[in-house]
């Protein structure tokens, strides 16, 4: 779509029928569009340093191998000739690349909206929102557990933001909804408070399972037209160092047998889960995604799977996890690197270690945002309101974040580039002549109301009239602009048959009991 194409679309985050709904009160935010990041990524490593990061993987996974801590993969992989002793599974390199060579370069997730359907790969870019932290922060009430009200608080600012594309995990976890029925609970609400692409926890065959078919459900569809194509994803994390556990391998199983795209994310911090060097644990975490997509492909060749990075240091003083770091920057872009060698999608995220939404939490989350442009990442997980190193989700932070996506996705039209005789505007230059202004020739007036940027938190008058305005910091700003969004939010429609049905199939598997849990 070109870019004013995209313009004419709406400017709001609810839906009528299959359609983007336009009009918003609190903020005049950019259009829903997909993000096409035009320039060529940071590439760190010359050949030869790709080749010795590359072949370092291939040695770990034949050498030393992965643990599969789930019978069911390794008897797949068994049969698929790789050396299986117990739990341990060494694979070769000729094996590895046949498995990768299946994997498509980019695939498509449509949601119950198929106007919201969004394409992993190539040069599109993805933001999420925040997922999994226990934990909320916001300026009325500080830090507390995270509830099932605040959740659902989440999932409206995620729905109504343009620059949000995909629902993640929970955007808070909502502890007090039982372990057992929370998934239930908390998809339908995203279900009908969204009309985005979802996200299942690969915790246990039930809670997968039970999201697929809430989707299909959903969306109206028979179950042959939810295998068809890819509605919904899931992410799973190795256990670094070189394991991966038994619920998530199954989950990851059960979704690509479907044909549902699964994301591969090893979370490994160097100094703590993996080697101290940045190519030492680069090298580690590619070795395990790849041992889970060789699984993966192996089961069902051409399924949709992607690559993540979660790479950063630990603060040796402390052992606490560092996000947005140079070494976390130049992990992902290594990465990026690799994936794009491997020819992969590829997820990162936009982290940071600070506690609050201040001055830190910004550097750090801007500099992991970057990172993930300078990588050519497709899928950024915790893009909007994530703090304390993932413990904190909060609602400033969330409208914080947006504003710098906005401005990355602005960074990315062609238009800023352009250099037609009329954006060179010798004539007007001309014009104007030494010493004049621009602010009232035509070429301006023509353009100035789409010329640039506009924010929406950002306060760009100066100090005088900043301060006899109430002198209102960035996050007060943002905490009004969240209270209002809730204010004004409408859910996305959503046909009502299906809805019912939605909401009985919740009814009928909390009677059943949900899925198990360990308490």
């Amino acid at each position: 779509m070109s870019d004013d194409a995209s313009r004419k679309r709406s400017r709001a985050g609810g839906r009528a029928g299959n359609k983007i709904r336009a009009g918003s009160a609190v903020i005049d935010q950019m259009p829903w569009r997909i993000p096409v990041n035009p320039d060529r990524p940071i590439e760190p490593l010359d050949a030869d340093q790709v080749q010795a990061v590359h072949k370092a993987t291939m040695r770990i996974l034949k050498e030393i191998g992965i643990e599969f801590l789930n019978p069911e993969a390794v008897a797949y992989l068994k049969q698929a000739g790789c050396v299986v002793n117990g739990t341990n599974v060494r694979m070769d390199e000729d094996f590895v690349m046949e498995m990768v060579a299946r994997a498509p370069e980019s695939f498509t997730i449509t949601p119950r909206n198929p106007d919201r359907e969004v394409i992993m790969g190539g040069k599109h870019m993805l933001f999420l929102n925040v997922g999994s932290p226990p934990n909320a922060w916001d300026l009325e009430r500080g830090k507390r557990t995270g509830d099932f009200e605040t959740y659902k608080e989440f999932v409206k600012l995620t729905q109504y933001f343009n620059c949000i594309h995909v629902n993640s995990g929970y955007p808070v976890e909502p502890v007090d909804v039982h372990a057992s029925i929370r998934h239930l609970d908390c998809l339908y609400e995203k279900l009908t408070l969204t009309d985005k692409v979802v996200h299942a926890y690969s915790l246990g065959a039930e809670r997968v399972e039970d999201v697929m078919e809430m989707v299909r459900i959903a969306g109206g569809l028979s179950h042959d037209e939810f295998d068809a194509k890819p509605r919904m994803y899931t992410n799973i994390n190795s256990v670094s160092p070189l394991q991966h556990d038994y619920p998530m391998l199954d989950g990851a199983m059960r979704m690509a047998k479907r044909g549902q795209p699964v994301v591969i994310t090893p979370f490994t911090l160097a100094g703590a889960m993996a080697p101290v060097t940045m190519s030492g644990a680069v090298s580690l975490s590619l070795a395990e995604g790849l041992a889970g997509l060789a699984l993966l492909q192996y089961i069902n060749p051409g399924c949709p799977v992607a690559l993540g990075t979660f790479t950063s240091n630990v603060d040796m003083k402390s052992g606490a996890p560092a996000f947005g770091t140079p070494e976390y920057m130049r992990a992902t872009q290594m990465t990026g690197q690799l994936v794009r060698f491997y020819g992969l999608p590829l997820r990162s995220s936009g982290t940071c270690a600070a506690n609050v939404p201040d001055g830190q939490a910004m550097w750090e989350t801007s500099n992991s945002l970057w990172a993930a442009v300078q990588s050519r990442t497709n899928m950024v997980y915790h893009a909007a309101g994530w703090l304390e190193g993932g413990l904190i989700a909060s609602p400033e932070k969330f409208i914080m974040d947006c504003e710098v996506l906005q401005m990355i996705q602005r960074y990315f039209e062609s238009s800023i580039v352009a250099t037609t005789p009329d954006d060179l505007a010798f004539e007007t230059i001309k014009q104007v002549g030494p010493g004049g202004h621009y602010f009232g020739c035509q070429h301006t007036q023509d353009r100035y109301q789409n010329a640039f940027y506009a924010p929406i938190v950002s306060d760009w008058r100066n100090y005088e009239a900043w301060n006899l305005d109430g002198a209102v910091w960035t996050t007060e700003r943002a905490h009004r602009i969240y209270k209002q969004i809730l204010a004004e939010f409408e859910a996305p429609e959503m046909n009502g048959d299906h809805q019912e049905d939605l909401r009985r199939f919740v009814a009928k598997r909390k009677q059943e009991g949900g899925a198990p849990t360990d308490f």
